[in-house]
């Protein structure tokens, strides 16, 4: 993948991530520093985390902070007045961009991840597949849990299994498609399985008392 085309859909993902952490510190009515610091930690947390397990040291983020940037400059668009205004009158679309933007950035950074773990040199197919799901799902339990909230991934619809799907398929096509289709249909693959659980309400089977 050319390193446009990678710096292109690093952003994506990090403007889509920063969106969804932001919009959940306005529904916790947090002021414009901790909705900044939520946007953050939801866009780069994944990240950090991925290169810390990789021994890729200081991760990214610290050497290249542009996507830190990125994502705090987003945050702070959320929580413009005419911004929370306009969210709060079209509901509908406030839950869709919200489900948008967490499975886009869900895709894009399980694919990222996986091809991070590839060019660091590894090649075992847990590694792969723990360091796309990590770089996916991280930032957003982070989030969760700095909000005061259960990590969506452990109780709502189709989500860490849907990062874990995509990776699979990630890393089947690899060495057969090459480097970008594999990432795209992973991706891809993610968006496709969020809507559906959203839509027909899949869920994991839960325990009760």
């Amino acid at each position: 993948m050319p390193a446009w085309s990678l710096l292109f859909v690093e952003i994506v993902g990090t403007i889509a991530f920063a969106i969804s952490g932001a919009m959940l510190g306005l529904e916790k009515k947090m002021d414009i520093f901790g909705i900044s610091i939520l946007g953050l930690v939801t866009a780069v947390g994944g990240g950090v985390i991925r290169d810390l397990v990789l021994g890729l040291t200081p991760p990214n983020v610290f050497r290249n902070p542009v996507y830190a940037l990125i994502a705090i400059g987003v945050s702070m668009i959320v929580f413009l007045p005419f911004v929370r205004r306009l969210f709060s009158k079209i509901r509908r679309l406030y839950d869709f961009l919200i489900l948008f933007m967490d499975s886009l950035g869900l895709g894009i950074f399980t694919v990222v991840g996986v091809r991070t773990a590839y060019n660091a040199g590894f090649h075992g197919i847990f590694l792969l597949l723990f360091v796309g799901v990590i770089t996916g799902v991280g930032g957003g339990i982070l989030r969760d849990v700095m909000a005061g909230n259960t990590p969506y991934v452990f109780v709502k619809h189709f989500y860490a299994c849907a990062s874990l799907i995509g990776a699979f398929v990630c890393i089947l096509l690899w060495s057969i498609a090459g480097e970008t289709l594999s990432m795209a249909v992973g991706a891809a693959v993610i968006l496709v399985l969020r809507f559906l659980a959203a839509h027909f309400h899949w869920e994991l089977p839960k325990a009760s008392l």
